[in-house]
């Protein structure tokens, strides 16, 4: 079932979703009607002309380029190559670009575009100030925050179809976000969220059925897990809600703001089960709202990108989306899983290093 339009259409989803609530991150929902009107945002707010993305969709980017470089040649096993990745994104947020000469962990760090501060979560930041290299066993902090399951989408992608087994992806899942977030509702969504897209892109599972796919497998991958009946309880909360007659503000304000993990997974599946059929209308459900607009609107729009694929997604959303030659290179990458003789610059990419990456469109 792996198609690469529901490849593409996860990362860029999730940029559409992320670029859209972006604006109103910080806004409580009277105020995002009050300035945008009684449907609430549902347009790009344009800076320099484009839609811009936030750290969600940075980090997301660099989730998808470690999982390559540990497939490209480097010797390193998945963790770490992550953890190095999301190092290299932590220089983006704190050097100039150009970097000076010296080892790199992937490619995107020649992407001028990304050297952009958009409001990096604090988990994120100083956790890979420490080194980023946490583990569910030995934590770096306590953190539950959002940051881990934000960019988790492309490890469902990468291992969905591929004959992994699904506890291994869901035990990756949670090793990519324990390894800046400790607390088990920080990583804990991350591996629900791999699994939900897993299912929906290597199964065609439908969203629906892919949530409660994952609803029924975490249990027995996380048995000690003392927090994983909360985070089951609020999914369970949000499909319910979904197949309610709730408005939709009413029911995200029962699940939470989604500045921590458990509560934007619950947000985004609510948004994506209830709107399974209609991209612009989940993504725009999962920004209006008072909490942590542009990651549940990456989430959802993941979740929904996938489902429906590429095509689905509404023009507008695409046109003016930033770096959007960056993301469907990488989620082209993802989708062919590693070099394959046909593509001169994949060694250049995730082995040396060294690609540009792609020529904007003009």
């Amino acid at each position: 079932m792996r198609q690469l339009g529901r490849f593409k259409g996860c990362l860029a989803g999730g940029a559409a979703g992320d670029a859209l609530g972006y604006p109103v991150e910080f806004l409580p929902a009277s105020a995002i009607f009050h300035k945008y009107g009684a449907g609430g945002i549902r347009d790009y707010v344009l800076r320099r002309g484009v839609a811009e993305i936030s750290d969600d969709t940075q980090m997301t980017l660099f989730t998808a380029a470690g999982l390559l470089r540990g497939a490209g040649g480097t010797g390193d096993g998945y963790a770490r190559s992550l953890m190095l990745s999301y190092r290299d994104w932590y220089r983006t947020q704190t050097e100039p670009y150009p970097l000076p000469a010296g080892p790199r962990h992937s490619w995107l760090v020649n992407v001028p575009g990304l050297f952009s501060c958009r409001a990096p979560g604090n988990t994120c930041m100083s956790a890979l100030a420490a080194g980023g290299d946490g583990t569910m066993e030995a934590p770096l902090n306590h953190s539950r925050g959002c940051g881990g399951v934000m960019r988790a989408a492309p490890i469902g992608l990468y291992f969905g179809g591929a004959g992994y087994d699904p506890a291994q992806i869901d035990r990756i899942g949670a090793m990519s976000a324990a390894l800046t977030h400790g607390h088990e509702l920080g990583y804990l969504p991350a591996a629900m969220l791999a699994h939900i897209i897993a299912r929906i892109s290597g199964e065609g599972d439908t969203v629906a059925g892919a949530v409660n796919d994952a609803m029924a497998a975490l249990p027995a991958v996380f048995p000690q897990a003392r927090h994983l009946e909360r985070l089951l309880a609020l999914v369970g909360l949000a499909a319910e809600l979904a197949g309610s007659d709730t408005d939709d503000l009413t029911a995200i304000r029962r699940l939470g703001e989604g500045w921590v993990g458990d509560e934007a997974l619950a947000i985004a599946v609510y948004c994506a089960v209830r709107y399974a059929d209609d991209f612009e209308k989940g993504v725009t459900a999962a920004v209006n709202h008072d909490g942590d607009s542009d990651s549940t609107g990456s989430i959802a729009g993941n979740i929904l990108g996938t489902s429906l694929g590429y095509d689905a997604i509404p023009l507008k959303y695409l046109e003016r989306l930033e770096l959007r030659e960056v993301i469907l290179e990488v989620a082209e990458d993802l989708y062919r899983g590693g070099a394959d003789g046909q593509d001169p610059a994949w060694e250049s990419k995730y082995v040396a290093m060294t690609y540009p990456g792609p020529a904007p469109s003009p």
